[in-house]
C-alpha cells in the first residue's frame, strides 16, 4: 500500500468513546495506513452509555462505566493508529445522556459547556493545524445531544481557527444501510430486526469511501474493543461480553445495547459540512 500520505494531518472530534469507530473508524484507518497523522478528540467518557454482557453490569451503578471505557477507547484507537486527546481532560465533560435525561442536570454535563469546551477545542486545533475535521451533522447523525454539541463546538472552534477549514459529517448512506440490512439472512438469538425508518440515515452523501479488507478489518476490530458497548456477531466472544453471537449476512453484523442487528457495510460516507472538497471521486484522502 501506498503510503502517499505523509504529512497530512486529520482530526476527528466525538462525542463518546466508541464513536471514533462506529462513525469514521474505516476512514481514519484507511488515513493512518497511508501515512497520514490521524487524532482523535474524545468529548466525554460515555458515563451514560449501557452495558452489554453480565460480568460487567455494576459498572453503571457504580459509577465506573466511564473509566472502564478509556481502556476501551485507548485500546480502539491503538487498532485505528491514532492518536487520542480528551477535551480538555479526562472526565472533564460528562456524557450528558440521551434528551430528557436527568444527566442533564449534572454540573460537568457536556451539553452545559460550550464555551469552554469550544476554547478547549481551538487549543488542540491549534496545537495540530490538522487539513479537515471529521464529526457530525446538526442532528449528532441521530439525535444524541452530545453528538450536536460536538457539531457546534466544532463549527464555532473552526470559525475562531480558519472558517476555511474543511469539516465533513460523517453519516450513513441510506441506499447501503437498506441493502445491508436486507442482507441479513438470519439474525443471533435474542437481538431483532430493526423497523422501517427505525435506524437513521441520509439520502444525499458528498463523498462516499469504500473500504479496503485492511481498513474493514480495522473498523470491526476497533468497534470489538468497546465490548460493553458493541456486539459484534461474528463469533467473538470477550472478558466483558462471554457470549458468541453468530448471524449470516454478506458483511459483518453488530448491535448496540438495544440488540438491533445493523450491517457493517463496506463503505463510510460524508457530508461536506465547512469549507471546499477539490475531489469528492470516493478516495479516502479526498477527505484532506
Amino acid at each position: 500500500m501506498s503510503r502517499n500520505l505523509i504529512g497530512r494531518r486529520v482530526l476527528a472530534v466525538h462525542a463518546h468513546p466508541d464513536d471514533e469507530a462506529l462513525w469514521t473508524g474505516g476512514a481514519l484507518a484507511a488515513l493512518a495506513q497511508r501515512g497520514a497523522d490521524v487524532h482523535v478528540v474524545t468529548c466525554t467518557l460515555g458515563e451514560e452509555g449501557e452495558v452489554i454482557g453480565e460480568p460487567y453490569q455494576n459498572l453503571v451503578e457504580s459509577g465506573q462505566l466511564g473509566g472502564f471505557r478509556i481502556a476501551e477507547l485507548w485500546a480502539s484507537l491503538d487498532i485505528l493508529g491514532a492518536t487520542g486527546h480528551h477535551l480538555g481532560a479526562p472526565g472533564k465533560y460528562r456524557d450528558s445522556g440521551m434528551e430528557g435525561s436527568p444527566a442533564h442536570e449534572h454540573p460537568r454535563a457536556f451539553v452545559n459547556h460550550t464555551e469552554e469546551a469550544v476554547a478547549d477545542l481551538v487549543e488542540i486545533i491549534e496545537e495540530l493545524q490538522p487539513d479537515c475535521i471529521l464529526t457530525y451533522g446538526p442532528d449528532g447523525g441521530y439525535g444524541h445531544p452530545d453528538h450536536i454539541q460536538a457539531h457546534r463546538i466544532t463549527h464555532a472552534a473552526v470559525e475562531q481557527y480558519d472558517p476555511s477549514l474543511r469539516i465533513w459529517w460523517a453519516v450513513t448512506d441510506r441506499e447501503s444501510q437498506a441493502a445491508g440490512l436486507a442482507a441479513i439472512a438470519e439474525i443471533p438469538e435474542g437481538w431483532r430486526r430493526a423497523e422501517d425508518g427505525e435506524l437513521a440515515s441520509v439520502e444525499k452523501v458528498d463523498l462516499k469511501i469504500m473500504l479496503d479488507d485492511r481498513a474493514y478489518a480495522a473498523k470491526a476490530d476497533a468497534m470489538a474493543a468497546h465490548a460493553t458497548q458493541l456486539w459484534i456477531a461474528d463469533g467473538r466472544v470477550s472478558r466483558v461480553n462471554p457470549h458468541a453471537a453468530l448471524a449470516m449476512s454478506n458483511t459483518l453484523v453488530f448491535a448496540l445495547s438495544n440488540l438491533i442487528a445493523q450491517p457493517l457495510t463496506k463503505d463510510e460516507c460524508y457530508q461536506l459540512g465547512n469549507g471546499e472538497a477539490a475531489d469528492k471521486s470516493g478516495a479516502v484522502e479526498n477527505l484532506l
